[in-house]
């Protein structure tokens, strides 16, 4: 779940790079400050309250050279309300809206299996189809679906999985009015 404050920011840096035109350049930017919130011991020194902001700023142009300038001052922004925390939320927030402009849905895809760039493709091309929208995958095996596809798009859920209709042949049976 995104914090509503990150939002907030994601919104602003949006607005700002839709102004600019700098959508590749922030969303290239947010994901490297991000991700350097998945090192264990980055985020630890980033989080700490001995740090000082100078050190941390250090940190970060030392792992994250290179920013932009917009990058630099959302940086500096963060670092002086003490929310550098917030950076990972703030890049899906961005993301999410970019997609939205760009018309891109996100598909959270979850199969028995890995598939293959072939049935990736072919998926995709299914579901681009289904809601007349590019559709984006995130994948995610499940052996527990014993086979097949679950897709969920937003609200809506496509349950193609031997789990799901075996479920739905259950209750369908246990239903009243189904003579055994």
């Amino acid at each position: 779940m995104i914090r509503s404050a990150a939002r907030r920011y994601a919104v602003a840096v949006f607005d700002l790079a839709k102004k600019e035109g700098t959508f590749d350049a922030w969303t290239s930017d947010l994901d490297r400050l991000a991700a350097l919130l998945d090192v264990p011991l980055a985020a630890r020194a980033l989080s700490s309250p001995v740090v000082s902001p100078a050190q941390k700023l250090a940190l970060i142009e030392a792992d994250v050279p290179n920013l932009s300038t917009g990058a630099r001052n959302l940086l500096h922004l963060l670092l002086h309300r003490d929310r550098l925390s917030f950076l990972p939320d703030i890049a899906a927030a961005f993301r999410e809206r970019l997609n939205h402009e760009r018309g891109i849905v996100t598909a959270q895809i979850t199969t028995a299996e890995p598939l293959d760039a072939t049935a990736q493709a072919g998926l995709a091309a299914k579901l681009s189809a289904f809601v007349g929208q590019q559709v984006q995958m995130e994948t995610h095996v499940d052996p527990t679906i014993i086979g097949g596809v679950v897709a969920r798009i937003g609200d809506q859920l496509i349950d193609g999985s031997v789990r799901g209709r075996l479920e739905s042949l259950r209750r369908r049976l246990a239903a009243p009015g189904v003579v055994s």
